[in-house]
């Protein structure tokens, strides 16, 4: 067993406490987070924002949408999680995708993001999109980089108000989802 520290908000005010984050031999689950997880979900992603590669998220925020998040989970503590933000009826964004510290080279990462195209094409999406500081990653994983303005769902929806815009340093990848194709009986074997 690893035990290593990591900072997660504390019980008193607005300060962070340490609190131990274990990496076992036992199995990790991915599953979608639930709704009392998302001050675990929220930590995470506040522990990996001065990594300067997240943007901040409320706790209300994840709370109300904690199910669009999916959490990677190993006994009881949350190890990693993303979101699958639509963005339009036809796109949807890998958004706040951490992996604790702990967690990486584990192959976790690369089970959350193909979970996340697994829902996202049984959703009916047609594209996958991530905005990320390691586009390498996502290459690796099917996805392509794209100029920005290729995602204006993105832009209208996101980018315009971030502080960050036009200047945020990351780049644009898309997923193109295969679309499940029901298989049709032919008239004549239903006629016999």
């Amino acid at each position: 067993m690893i035990t290593l520290p990591a900072v997660v908000r504390g019980s008193q005010g607005s300060g962070f406490a340490v609190r131990a984050r274990r990496v076992t031999g036992a199995p990790i689950e991915i599953r979608t987070a639930d709704a009392h997880e998302a001050d675990a979900v929220h930590d995470l992603i506040d522990e990996h924002i001065a990594e300067g590669h997240l943007l901040a998220r409320e706790f209300e925020e994840i709370r109300v949408h904690a199910h669009r998040f999916i959490v990677a989970v190993q006994d009881d503590d949350v190890l990693a999680c993303a979101e699958l933000a639509p963005l339009s009826r036809s796109v949807a964004e890998v958004r706040s995708f951490v992996v604790s510290r702990e967690a990486r080279s584990r192959g976790v990462g690369r089970g959350l993001v193909n979970e996340l195209i697994r829902r996202a094409t049984a959703a009916g999406f047609d594209k996958l999109c991530a905005f990320t500081h390691s586009p390498g990653y996502f290459v690796h994983l099917g996805f392509s980089i794209v100029p920005h303005a290729w995602l204006p769902e993105k832009i209208v929806t996101d980018c315009h108000v971030c502080s960050q815009f036009r200047h945020c340093g990351q780049y644009a990848v898309v997923r193109t989802l295969e679309r499940v194709h029901h298989r049709c009986v032919p008239l004549a074997a239903l006629h016999g």
